[in-house]
């Protein structure tokens, strides 16, 4: 499957703000927005601050969601077009499908640093969903699935010590967690006061009704 393999540092420069896809780095000061916050290139430094256009506006905030989840254009469309599909509200909808990732619920559930890692780790065979290995991280999971770590991945040094670096983690309240059997299952579909809030929905969904 497709996916973006240039300088992630660069996206959060781009956007000015932290996307935290570094993981644990993004916290520390090797972070390169604490160094360097201008956007990227050439005349980055030299950029004037101008009012932004709508479109401006709408296609920052559809870039920020993709950067956030990991996805590419083409994939992150489809997923417009089944929120679209679905009934309730069309932004709502789309965040839900983002979130019901398998690679995010793994990140979520504070088996990963970041959804990069989530990712490799599903891509590698490591966990399974309702008791079937699967490695497709974008697997949309739904209310009552069960994530949990392969049997056969149990004794590397990693899984090894993810119980007790989990436990620093928090998870939302939509999925539960066994540490003890690194498991954790989908319990609902978020609300959107549980989704990322610098997330703007209304705006993605203006730029695609154009």
């Amino acid at each position: 499957m497709a996916r973006y393999i240039g300088p992630v540092c660069k996206l959060c420069r781009r956007e000015g703000e932290k996307l935290f896809l570094k993981g644990e780095r993004c916290y520390t000061p090797k972070c390169a927005l604490e160094k360097r916050s201008y956007p990227p290139g050439d005349h980055g430094r030299m950029r004037r601050r101008r009012r932004e256009s709508d479109y401006a506006r709408q296609l920052r905030a559809k870039q920020r969601a993709r950067r956030i989840y990991g996805v590419l254009e083409r994939q992150f469309r489809r997923y417009y077009r089944m929120a679209l599909k679905s009934r309730g509200l069309t932004g709502l909808t789309l965040l839900q499908i983002l979130e019901s990732r398998l690679d995010n619920v793994v990140y979520r559930l504070g088996f990963a640093s970041s959804r990069k890692q989530a990712r490799q780790l599903v891509n590698h065979g490591h966990f399974t969903v309702n008791g079937r290995r699967t490695d497709i991280a974008s697997m949309l999971l739904k209310p009552g699935d069960v994530v949990s770590v392969r049997e056969g991945s149990r004794d590397t040094v990693y899984f090894k010590n993810l119980a007790a670096e989990a436990e620093t983690r928090t998870h939302p309240s939509w999925l539960s967690r066994d540490l003890k059997n690194l498991s954790g299952r989908v319990e609902r579909l978020p609300e959107r006061s549980e989704i990322d809030g610098s997330l703007d929905e209304q705006l993605i969904v203006e730029y695609y009704s154009r």
